[in-house]
């Protein structure tokens, strides 16, 4: 297993010049709430104050900054990275919420919603970190009791400092946290979890992670800009993106359904999203996204011992439905991811911030063999 302190950490300074002040930076929340200095307001994050502090844990936490993608591995999966197009998982299932979980009002199967309603009804987290709406403004939550989960089950396709929220929930005494977060927000997680600045002191509070697939998120302040010339953004009640080959997001309002080709949303989407190889949150717990061609369930990779117990307890007591997951619908969802990996890691590539060397500082890392395998 790798040394976490042989990992290259630095400090703010580093961060702002070589995330921030790049266009890299994803809101993703995992510097915000760890000090007084990094804040977060509708979908931008900055320093108000100069740090000299390094290593700081705002620099090991960004999934942006010298992520390594072996050491990672090594440390959860005791195996070197090998970029497969799912990740590591134990299973993958379709799902859906069961009975016990029903008539919430729950998006698509409602999955996630049912995993994190049975946690905290189990007593298996104490607290569970979600991202709600204020108004359009997608913001994080902190929540402890299962009828306050419906509130936040809709998809916000725009980035989100939920991480900030964790930390707030560590602040504040909870000790067995659930978390649900995008690939970037887990990715951090699990940087979190490593321990990257040894401290003697250090204990892990997070019970339980759910990944959501992602292919990217938008920027929030553009994102407003750009509705705001069609429709009043605070009067969206409901966004979607159904799975391919619809190539639309649909905005529902009170009045009507609007549907947006997505040639005209992805030139809203963050720089720092383009270089991201993983769609499917394959350092989670439980992945969930939409199952292709039945927006009614969702498809579940399952990927530890922790939550393959979860789900097994969720349907024994009908929080969850199961059943097989078609070869065909695996398949595509491998095709996807495997573009995104290879889209992301080229970019990288382009952009200089792979596996550099000497004082450069690099985004992610992994060894040579395998980014060569995926690059074919």
């Amino acid at each position: 297993m790798e040394d976490v302190s042989d990992m290259q950490i630095f400090g703010p300074r580093e961060l702002v010049r070589d995330i921030h002040d790049q266009d890299l930076c994803v809101a993703c929340g995992a510097c915000v709430e760890l000090c007084p200095y990094f804040k977060a307001h509708r979908g931008k994050i900055a320093m108000l104050f100069p740090c000299d502090l390094s290593p700081g844990r705002c620099h090991a936490f960004c999934p942006k900054a010298e992520v390594d993608l072996d050491g990672l591995a090594l440390h959860f999966w005791k195996k070197q990275y090998e970029g497969d197009s799912l990740g590591h998982y134990l299973k993958i299932v379709t799902a859906r919420s069961g009975r016990k979980a029903q008539g919430a009002g729950f998006q698509a199967g409602g999955t996630v919603s049912s995993i994190i309603s049975f946690s905290l009804k189990e007593g298996l987290i104490d607290a569970a970190v979600l991202t709600d709406r204020d108004g359009f403004i997608p913001v994080p939550r902190v929540v402890t009791h299962p009828d306050e989960v419906a509130s936040c089950a809709s998809s916000k396709y725009t980035a989100t400092p939920t991480l900030s929220a964790f930390h707030r929930a560590v602040r504040n005494g909870y000790s067995r946290i659930g978390v649900v977060g995008t690939p970037c927000q887990t990715i951090a997680l699990a940087q979190m979890r490593m321990n990257p600045l040894q401290r003697e002191d250090f204990s892990d509070p997070i019970a339980l992670t759910v990944g959501l697939f992602c292919t990217w998120a938008l920027d929030t302040r553009t994102f407003i800009e750009f509705l705001s010339q069609r429709l009043e953004p605070d009067a969206v009640r409901k966004m979607d993106i159904p799975p391919p080959p619809a190539e639309k997001m649909v905005l529902q309002t009170e009045e009507e359904n609007i549907e947006v080709p997505l040639s005209r949303i992805r030139p809203l989407v963050p720089k720092g999203c383009l270089l991201c190889p993983d769609m499917t949150a394959e350092w989670a717990d439980i992945s969930v996204g939409v199952l292709e061609n039945d927006p009614e369930r969702n498809t579940v990779l399952i990927r530890t011992e922790r939550g393959m117990e979860l789900v097994e307890r969720a349907v024994k007591k009908r929080f969850l439905e199961i059943g097989p997951m078609p070869e065909e619908n695996r398949e595509h969802l491998a095709v996807a991811a495997s573009n995104k990996r290879r889209r992301g890691l080229r970019k990288a590539l382009e952009e200089g911030l792979l596996n550099t060397e000497g004082d450069a500082r690099a985004c992610l890392r992994l060894n040579a063999e395998t980014l060569k395998k995926i690059l074919v």
